[in-house]
């Protein structure tokens, strides 16, 4: 193995529900990034590291790439466009069964021409047939791409080989980050986005997308972490179906957050959350740069 290392920053981007979360948190080995099946869950960038042989790879987990007209959602696609404009490598994300216009479309958005690797996703479900001829209509850009890679994170593809392939277009440089790090953003931030993942898990319909998730504070302690949140929302009806009836629905978004950050922490959490009605909250610049969603 070569005495040099390697460090850079790998954008990984793709139209909602594309794998990108699924993608990171198989490659990381743990259950950082925010999961749901429901599309738009990722709102910002968000920095996760992994070490392969001599390299450092620093994921930027992003929104996925799309247009709508809320300014929560024009600071998403924003996010997700810094993010391919700043980086060093570009993974591209398509589920296999995702139109190529989607490809098309990031090509015009990758304005600055950064470097990207292809990646179809979900190929566990579908036939060989199928699979081939999906790739074949990719094959008529391969000038655009540094390689076209299908994957499963199910069955079949190994992290390492994955790993492999990205580590060759990452710029020779020393470690960015202390390579016992998995990530860059503090604690606060992945508790919000477990907050904000079991709301996803919990409640139907608009009401994930029409709340989020403010870490008020929290006490570390050598046995116990206690963390006190608020989950805003725009409408008291939306406020009563958070909390649900008796409390009950509040209550399992609390217990599932908190056995996920129990499992991360390797000790117990005293979870606290309470609801905030902020009528407007994703449509208002200012509310949106105090909840840490600051528009360029």
């Amino acid at each position: 193995m070569s005495d040099k290392t390697k460090a850079g920053f790998v954008a990984v981007v793709g139209r909602p529900n594309s794998g990108k979360s699924s993608l990171l948190n198989w490659l990381i080995g743990e259950k950082l990034a925010l999961v749901s099946h429901k599309a738009n869950a990722t709102r910002k960038r968000m920095n996760f590291i992994v070490m392969h042989k001599n390299a450092q790879i620093i994921f930027i987990d992003t929104p996925g790439i799309h247009h709508k007209d809320r300014l929560l959602n024009q600071f998403m696609l924003e996010e997700a466009l810094k993010a391919i404009g700043d980086c060093d490598l570009v993974l591209f994300l398509a589920s296999v069964k995702d139109d190529i216009k989607d490809y098309e479309e990031f090509l015009k958005l990758n304005s600055k021409k950064t470097p990207h690797i292809v990646l179809i996703t979900k190929t566990d479900l579908v036939s060989k047939d199928y699979l081939l001829k999906k790739l074949s209509l990719y094959q008529k850009y391969q000038d655009n791409f540094l390689e076209l890679v299908p994957i499963s994170i199910k069955k079949g593809t190994k992290q390492s080989d994955l790993l492999d392939v990205i580590s060759k277009y990452i710029p020779d440089h020393p470690y960015l980050y202390d390579p016992e790090l998995l990530t860059t953003e503090n604690l606060k931030e992945i508790y919000k986005e477990y907050i904000r993942e079991a709301i996803f898990n919990n409640l139907s319909d608009e009401i994930p997308y029409l709340s989020d998730v403010v870490v008020d504070k929290v006490e570390e302690g050598a046995e116990i972490e206690k963390i006190y949140a608020h989950i805003i929302t725009e409408k008291k009806s939306q406020k009563g179906m958070i909390i649900g009836k008796g409390g009950s629905a509040i209550k399992r978004i609390g217990v599932e957050a908190r056995k996920n950050i129990e499992t991360l922490l390797g000790r117990k959490v005293f979870l606290k959350l309470e609801v905030v009605v902020k009528p407007g909250w994703s449509k208002d610049k200012k509310v949106l740069a105090d909840i840490g969603y600051r528009m360029g």
